[in-house]
C-alpha cells in the first residue's frame, strides 16, 4: 500500500519542493540545501526525515508513482467492452506521463526504495489485470508474462527515444507507430477460438486466465499441475505434433 502524507506535513512539503526543483532544473538542482530552502526548512530536516539525498529521491519516486496511479486508477475499467482499446489507453497514459514529465519519470524508473516499489507493484497489478482480461477473451498472441514485458518495454522505449531525439526532429507519429506495433505483437486481430490449429494455445491462455485462485473442485497439487499443462500448451503455439 502506498503511504500518503498530509498536505501540510514537513515530509510532504520537502518532497513537493524536490519534485519542483527536479522538473525545473533536473537532478543537479535537487541539492539538500536547495530543497530545504524551497520548502522553508533547514537542511537537517531532510537528513532526519529521509536519511540522505538518495532517500529523498526515493520519496520523490514514491510521490511520482502515487500521482501516476491516481491517473491510472481513474482510467481503469474493471469490465471493458474492448480490452484491446483498453490496452491502447493504458499504454498512451504511461507514455504521456513520461513525455510530459521526463525528469520525474527517470527518477521513478531508477527508484529502488520500498515505498516506490510498493507503488510500482500496484501499477504492475493494473497492467497484469489488463493482460489477464486479454487472455481470458482469447485476444493474446503470446504468453501473459511476455505480453506484459513487451508492453512495458515499448512504453519505456518510446519515452526514452522521444527525449533523446532533438526537439525539432520529434514526430508524434513515432509514438502511434510504436503503440500499434506493440498491439500487433501481443494481440490477435480477432479473438481466437479453439478450433483452428492455433486454437489450442489461445484456449489454454484463456482458460489459465479464467482459473480462480481458490477453486474448491481441485486440490492445490491439481491446480499447480493444471496450470503447468496450460502454460506448456499456451507456449507451444498449438501446432500439431507428428
Amino acid at each position: 500500500m502506498v503511504t500518503r502524507d498530509s498536505a501540510d506535513s514537513p515530509r510532504r512539503r520537502i518532497v513537493e519542493a524536490a519534485v519542483e526543483l527536479l522538473e525545473n532544473g533536473g537532478p543537479d538542482a535537487v541539492s539538500t540545501r536547495a530543497v530545504a530552502a524551497a520548502a522553508g526548512m533547514q537542511p537537517p530536516a531532510i537528513y532526519r526525515l529521509f536519511g540522505d539525498k538518495d532517500g529523498l529521491l526515493e520519496a520523490v519516486a514514491e510521490h511520482g508513482y502515487a500521482q501516476f496511479l491516481e491517473k491510472k486508477r481513474a482510467q481503469l475499467d474493471p469490465a471493458p467492452q474492448d480490452p484491446v482499446e483498453e490496452l491502447r489507453r493504458g499504454w498512451d497514459l504511461v507514455v504521456e506521463f513520461g513525455v510530459s514529465r521526463p525528469e520525474l519519470f527517470a527518477v521513478m524508473n531508477r527508484a529502488v526504495g520500498r515505498g516506490s516499489d510498493a507503488a510500482h507493484r500496484a501499477g504492475l497489478e493494473i497492467l497484469h489485470g489488463r493482460v489477464r482480461r486479454l487472455a481470458a477473451g482469447g485476444w493474446l498472441r503470446v504468453d501473459e508474462e511476455l505480453a506484459a514485458q513487451i508492453i512495458q518495454a515499448t512504453g519505456q522505449g518510446a519515452v526514452t527515444t522521444w527525449h533523446s531525439t532533438p526537439a525539432d526532429r520529434r514526430n508524434p507519429a513515432l509514438l502511434t507507430v510504436l503503440r500499434e506495433s506493440m498491439v500487433a505483437a501481443v494481440t490477435r486481430a480477432e479473438p481466437a477460438v479453439p478450433a483452428a490449429e492455433s486454437g489450442c494455445a489461445a484456449a489454454a491462455r484463456a482458460l489459465r486466465a479464467a482459473l480462480p485462485d481458490d477453486a474448491d473442485v481441485l486440490s492445490d497439487a491439481e491446480q499447480r499441475l493444471l496450470r503447468e499443462w496450460l502454460t506448456r500448451l499456451a507456449a507451444d503455439g498449438g501446432a500439431p505434433h507428428a
